[in-house]
């Protein structure tokens, strides 16, 4: 063979390695390798991760179909010198490119944090770990420090009444003081200008609020009449008379299940026991409602001290301006207590 045959066939066989790799290459940057032909999955990685697990485990569950592939170019972008945790959606039909692209910047997709209504702050710890990396053990003693309480402007007491049932957007891998800061912003959001107007207008501040509103959420599940019990709350502590509310008895005693509060539990010595003393107790004594919160602002003006709940059992209660109209209501409730043999 000549040595123009020979530069010829080096041309050629140059030609088509350069063809072959340039094809290779391309299938590495741009076919796609995730979740081919698959439905779009989230995926954690959790702190301290290393690639090779990363690498394993998304091979073991058939999210890339070519773990040679994708573990070459992870390498050529150094992503598995830097792993980030996280919860990442990896959709269906992902170049190699795409998906280490996502990972390396630690780009997440945000969960939905949804919680409601608690009787006391430690039940949160649980509640707001539910969806996100974060073990409850780690927030909960945060949740009962004094020190911690302090540093957002409130004490043990009134800790609570700064988490406002909703759902919020956030990353799997926030923090517990991210958790925290992000729970005292959307706190201050809610309490506007206008919202801290009204509360000043009442005589209450903020936090006051919120415990009379944790009273009206544990009578009532009904909004229609969570405005006129608050208005009954409000005029008696206007007028200076006891609160006489049952739902702070029941906190103070530690007790959720009384169906009915006899004469000596009124005499349980415990601040929150409003039968004996006067004034709003210390704190909320439960996590109300943003919409509870609302029905307290915006309450029923309205002349009525006295409430008491329907003797057909609704969940309704039916309201006095007077002790005596009150007392025959009450009467009228105690009888049906003792047709169904409620004693307790």
């Amino acid at each position: 063979m000549n040595k123009k045959n020979l530069i010829a066939a080096g041309l050629i066989v140059g030609s088509v390695m350069l063809s072959s790799f340039a094809f290779y290459a391309y299938q590495i940057l741009y076919t796609p390798n995730i979740l081919v032909d698959q439905e779009s999955q989230l995926f954690a990685i959790y702190d301290g991760t290393t690639f090779e697990e990363v690498r394993n485990e998304l091979y073991d569950r058939r999210i890339i179909n070519d773990a040679v592939s994708f573990s070459l170019l992870a390498k050529l972008k150094r992503y598995d010198e830097n792993v980030k945790p996280g919860l990442y959606e990896l959709k269906s039909n992902m170049s190699n490119t795409e998906a280490i692209n996502m990972l390396r910047a630690g780009l997440q997709t945000p969960v939905k944090l949804t919680f409601s209504t608690a009787r006391k702050i430690e039940e949160l710890a649980g509640k707001m770990t539910t969806t996100i990396q974060m073990d409850s053990t780690d927030l909960a003693p945060l949740l009962s420090s004094d020190s911690v309480a302090s540093a957002y402007g409130f004490n043990q007491e009134t800790f609570i009444s700064m988490f406002l049932p909703n759902t919020y957007e956030v990353y799997w891998t926030i923090s517990e003081k991210e958790l925290l800061d992000r729970m005292k912003k959307e706190y201050d959001k809610y309490w506007t200008v206008e919202r801290k107007a009204k509360a000043e207008e009442i005589g209450l501040t903020p936090e006051e609020i919120t415990t009379v509103a944790s009273i009206v959420n544990a009578e009532t599940n009904f909004a229609d009449e969570a405005p006129t019990i608050a208005g009954v709350y409000l005029n008696r502590l206007d007028r200076g008379y006891k609160l006489q509310a049952d739902p702070t008895l029941k906190f103070a005693m530690n007790n959720f299940e009384i169906r009915r509060i006899l004469n000596k539990d009124k005499e349980f010595d415990s601040p929150y026991n409003t039968y004996k003393y006067a004034g709003l107790p210390p704190g909320p004594i439960n996590m109300p409602s943003i919409s509870m919160i609302e029905a307290v602002l915006n309450y029923e003006d309205h002349n009525y001290l006295y409430f008491c709940a329907k003797d057909d059992f609704s969940g309704y209660h039916v309201f006095a301006k007077t002790l005596v109209e009150h007392n025959i209501n009450a009467r009228k409730f105690q009888n049906a207590l003792d047709l169904q043999r409620i004693y307790r």
